[in-house]
């Protein structure tokens, strides 16, 4: 058994949960990787003999899993490395607000005695592949998103207008500052800030989210999630923004993406006590009027 180790940020207590991570492993007499840089940033001694991979055709069927440390953030990066070879993460919160990096330092090691015993539940979540005609050489790589694809304006305080289409047929032409489509695992995120619906993780549906539209009556629209989505972008300026989760690039005016359901999913190894219902409730403070 393998498992590696991916994290974005050094920050304060980074030395302290890998150091649990690292024991908690050497006890149980199991091989870890970490990634290149996390492992570059890292004071620990017993860190630097670990073996470390750098890219995502390092990591092999012999990956149980990954341990992502840090917010969701940085979940969502780890998920560049995991791609379509269906190692399930596990998130360890260093970072602040985590709805995906739900295991909290106290915690460490009885979630990974968990994991060892088999005693969790992965949760499947979908993810959006974007392409563009004509093509951006950014978007061919890393062309998929776990939490949402979205178009926003660039260099100008003006609005663009953003043709819409699902499966063909024309849905609207939102004048806005931008557009998100979301995944359900997206629903808690950007859109959820602009006004759009919570979705649980298991249901089959995106969420169309205008950025500061216009026109007031446009509202958030879920979808089912197969359905495809064709976006035209027109404005002032030459170019504007496409970014999937954390990655930007800019494309040029009328050009046409192509968003649809990607054909694989990522696993997220969640456990009883931390489901995603107690998690909302936790960090969205439901419940903490006592009139309710």
């Amino acid at each position: 058994m393998k498992f590696a180790i991916y994290g974005q940020y050094y920050q304060n207590n980074t030395d302290e949960i890998v150091e649990k991570v690292l024991s908690f492993f050497h006890r149980h007499n199991i091989e870890v990787i970490i990634e290149e840089q996390f492992l570059n940033s890292l004071k620990l001694p017993t860190a630097k003999k670990c073996q470390s991979f750098s890219n995502h055709c390092e990591l092999n069927e012999n990956i149980f899993a990954l341990i992502s440390i840090g917010g969701d953030g940085t979940i969502l990066r780890a998920v560049t490395y995991v791609r379509d070879k269906n190692i399930p993460i596990i998130g360890i919160n260093a970072g602040r607000l985590g709805f995906l990096a739900t295991v909290q330092i106290e915690n460490i090691e009885n979630s990974l005695e968990k994991v060892l015993k088999k005693d969790y539940i992965l949760s499947k979540r979908s993810l959006l592949s974007l392409s563009c005609t004509p093509k951006n050489p950014d978007l061919v790589d890393l062309n998929f998103a776990l939490n949402e694809v979205t178009v926003s304006r660039k260099d100008t305080t003006s609005m663009i207008t953003i043709e819409t289409h699902l499966d063909g047929e024309y849905l609207n032409s939102y004048w806005a500052d931008g557009l998100i489509i979301s995944t359900p695992t997206g629903s808690t995120g950007y859109s959820l800030s602009c006004g759009g619906p919570i979705l649980t993780p298991e249901v089959s549906s995106l969420v169309i989210t205008p950025i500061a539209p216009h026109n007031l009556n446009a509202r958030p629209l879920v979808i089912k999630d197969d359905t495809i989505i064709d976006l035209k972008i027109s404005g002032r300026e030459d170019e504007y923004l496409v970014s999937l989760d954390s990655r930007i690039t800019s494309v040029t005016n009328e050009t046409i993406l192509h968003i649809e359901k990607s054909p694989f999913e990522i696993n997220l190894i969640e456990f009883k006590e931390e489901s995603f219902l107690k998690t909302i409730r936790k960090k969205l403070l439901w419940g903490e009027d006592r009139r309710n």
